[in-house]
């Protein structure tokens, strides 16, 4: 959990738990289990308990809330970055109940809840209709089958924002069928150890896609690997991917950073 959080597309994030099991491409090299495991957490995959977390964790968000109401500018909550809200899992029943009603306790706060699973939205996601305007329903994005499988799906997902990780860009994605219902798309690289490389041009053509749909773009980072001229491969595919680290590669594309953000009232609710 972390107010004045360092991942560039939110405020704060909050984990309602810890844990998950992966399920797509884009969750072979997790930095949630490795940051789990750096801490001697075991709780990755079906059968591990997950990381539950006292009162003091949970008034958190209530205190943002409040802040937010003295200070009358919104915020904007990632949940979960270590889990996934919408796992389909017995062992957190508990603590995801108490997560909705959470969500109802702090109406400046805008919860970004990011999920792998949109097909579980319909079942464990309790409002239906008179769902809570302060949700903006996500999934993760990795590629054109990942693409496929999840964009329909949370298209039609009770939410005023619906949006799009495309992180890690793990090959070109074509997001053109779905943007009309989509409000939001962010693209990232990926970052850690193994992380496999994201070409330019793939990033490229997601910007000219929302442009051209009116979707706002947000690029969050290169990751670990970054763009660069090579005169000794072919000048039709000039640009190579060099690895050069996270800090160092930074999130700049084309001259200059994409931080584009849906439109919604900043007034209270």
């Amino acid at each position: 959990m972390g107010k004045l959080s360092s991942i560039e597309w939110t405020d704060h994030t909050f984990n309602p738990w810890w844990g998950c099991t992966k399920v797509s491409p884009g969750c072979i090299h997790c930095y949630a289990e490795t940051w789990s495991s750096r801490y001697g957490h075991d709780i990755w995959g079906p059968k591990k308990e997950r990381r539950i977390f006292g009162e003091k964790h949970w008034q958190e968000p209530l205190k943002w809330n409040r802040e937010a109401f003295q200070n009358q500018q919104r915020m904007r909550v990632f949940c979960a970055s270590m889990a996934d809200v919408f796992e389909d899992n017995k062992g957190i029943e508990t603590e995801r109940q108490r997560l909705w009603r959470l969500i109802e306790e702090t109406p400046m706060l805008d919860w970004l809840l990011l999920t792998k699973r949109p097909e579980n939205i319909a079942r464990f996601f309790p409002w239906k209709e008179d769902y809570p305007k302060n949700v903006w329903m996500m999934t993760s994005v990795e590629n054109q089958e990942q693409a496929q499988k999840r964009v329909p799906v949370l298209a039609s997902a009770p939410a005023l924002i619906r949006g799009l990780s495309v992180e890690p860009l793990l090959d070109a994605v074509d997001l053109t069928p779905w943007l009309h219902q989509i409000q939001w798309v962010i693209v990232g690289g990926e970052s850690g150890r193994d992380a496999r490389p994201m070409r330019i041009e793939w990033v490229r053509r997601l910007r000219d896609q929302c442009h051209k749909a009116g979707v706002p773009f947000f690029f969050k980072q290169w990751g670990e690997w970054h763009p660069e001229i090579n005169d000794a491969i072919p000048e039709i595919n000039k640009i190579s991917m060099k690895r050069i680290g996270k800090r160092v590669s930074g999130r700049v594309l084309d001259g200059r950073e994409w931080n584009e953000l849906p439109l919604v009232n900043n007034n209270t609710q």
